[in-house]
């Protein structure tokens, strides 16, 4: 393809995104395909001579879009959001043109530097420390992760490095198999999967400890099981506390926890991937008290903050444990600027990353941050409407109090009755919603979604769910 072609092909492709984006409302949330759908709409081969880019603009519905379900669409209230806008597109498509691998300084001096600073100014937004912060003038800072479950791993592997080192110096004739056989990590029974995956994958103990009655985890709780296992001749070493659970959106007792933590000189990690967004507006920031006692912060701007997946946030007051975790240094990856910034290789999982910080630049600068926060705002005001109509009709009830842009529900009943709602709802086809289950009770999640949404496609949603409530009542009373 030469550039011409590239030119009118990008033209074309630009012009079908404007379209889908403004008529989203119109696609039906979830596509009524069956899995291996896709193979018959394809040749058995790639094919031996190029094609036009018109064969390719032409296939796009038939082929793809058959099969897509339409996060962005107003009527999808699954999940957490996956955030989107045209400044985050554009600036994915010049990351891509640049097509830099960032994974030194020197490999792309403005990748790692432009992300040193974004990480900074978003950390100003949410109400940071200073001790999080490269500005602070000490070696903390910040960098972006592909996803949460990356950072979770990534502060459990600096736990871990800071734990030998200090259980070494105390017991020296200890062998590393002796000292790993005794690690033990804990985090509230309602934290993502990804935290308990994190402790297999770093091949260390991990308790998933029972919150109080708010799906809270307390720091009294969290001092009964450290105290309990110091007993055992265990070794404490790693907690992650939750803001914003994705079963209910709970939020821990940080300070609590930040206390014991501090106390015992264990590592705490906070992920706040769903929540955090919610920070960069000053009156939800009592959510994050006590966030001055962790060690590592973590929540998702491609989640709430418009901008496009992947870009995870990640601050470290001490980031030379994760760096002795990972460092490797082959001469093919020395230069002569090593120490004066950082080589994020040694941050992260994989060696290579993106220049992921040119779509916070993007969206940070063609937002500002009065209208991030009007966006956020606008999605919990949302919440609260559709928990005024779920009110309002007395066969429902609330799971838990709405704090951010998730509504827990439920019919009063059993959880036969709530999992037929469900059915329901979902096979009517025009919204589209997701269930959790916590201490046995099955309920309902609708999550504000779409930086589209407006208070009638609330009202839609809720005449969607209030139709599958009647049909599961008529259904229940025959």
């Amino acid at each position: 393809m030469d550039a011409a072609d590239f030119k009118d092909f990008s033209k074309a492709m630009s012009d079908y995104i404007v379209e889908y984006m403004t008529n989203i409302r119109d696609r039906q949330v979830v596509p009524s395909v069956k899995p291996g759908y896709l193979r018959p709409l394809v040749p058995e081969q790639a094919p031996e001579k190029p094609e036009p880019w018109t064969a390719v603009m032409a296939d796009i519905e038939r082929v793809v879009m058959s099969g897509v379900t339409h996060w962005q669409s107003p009527r999808f209230h699954a999940y957490f959001p996956t955030a989107h806008s045209y400044p985050s597109i554009v600036a994915d498509m010049l990351s891509d043109a640049i097509a830099c691998i960032g994974f030194t300084w020197i490999a792309s001096p403005a990748c790692t530097e432009l992300e040193v600073v974004m990480l900074d100014w978003l950390g100003q937004m949410i109400g940071l420390p200073e001790s999080f912060l490269a500005r602070s003038g000490g070696e903390a800072g910040g960098v972006i992760q592909g996803t949460a479950s990356e950072a979770t791993l990534v502060a459990l592997l600096g736990a871990k490095s800071r734990a030998m080192h200090r259980v070494k110096q105390e017991h020296p004739e200890w062998t590393d198999y002796e000292i790993l056989s005794k690690l033990v990590g804990y985090c509230n029974k309602q934290a993502h999967s990804s935290v308990e995956r994190a402790g297999l994958l770093g091949g260390v103990q991990l308790r998933a400890l029972k919150p109080d009655g708010k799906r809270k985890l307390r720091g009294e709780i969290l001092q009964e099981a450290i105290e309990e296992d110091i007993r055992k001749g265990m070794i404490p070493f790693f907690v992650v506390a939750t803001l914003g659970t994705t079963s209910s959106c709970a939020f821990d007792a940080l300070d609590e926890i930040g206390d014991v933590c501090n106390e015992k000189n264990i590592w705490l990690h906070v992920d706040a991937a769903y929540a955090g967004s919610s920070f960069i507006c000053p009156e939800y920031r009592y959510l994050m008290k006590g966030v001055e006692k962790a060690d590592s912060f973590n929540f998702n701007p491609h989640k709430w903050l418009l901008v496009n997946f992947d870009c995870s946030a990640m601050w470290l007051k001490e980031p030379r444990w994760i760096v002795d975790a990972f460092n490797v240094d082959p001469l093919y990856l020395k230069h002569d600027m090593q120490g004066m910034a950082p080589d994020y290789r040694h941050w992260q999982i994989p060696l290579g990353r993106r220049f992921r910080s040119l779509k916070l630049w993007f969206v940070l600068r063609l937002y500002g941050v009065e209208n991030l926060q009007k966006y956020i705002r606008k999605h919990i005001e949302l919440a609260h409407l559709f928990e005024k109509l779920c009110t309002s009709d007395e066969r429902f009830e609330l799971y838990e109090e709405v704090t951010m842009g998730l509504v827990c529900f439920r019919l009063k009943g059993n959880n036969e009755i709530n999992e037929e709602l469900l059915k329901r709802i979902n096979g009517r086809g025009k919204i589209h919603l997701v269930p959790s289950k916590i201490d046995d009770v099955y309920f309902l999640r609708l999550a504000i979604c779409s930086p589209f949404s407006e208070e009638s496609d609330i009202h839609i949603s809720w005449e969607e769910v209030k139709a599958a409530a009647d049909e599961v009542t008529k259904a229940t009373q025959k």
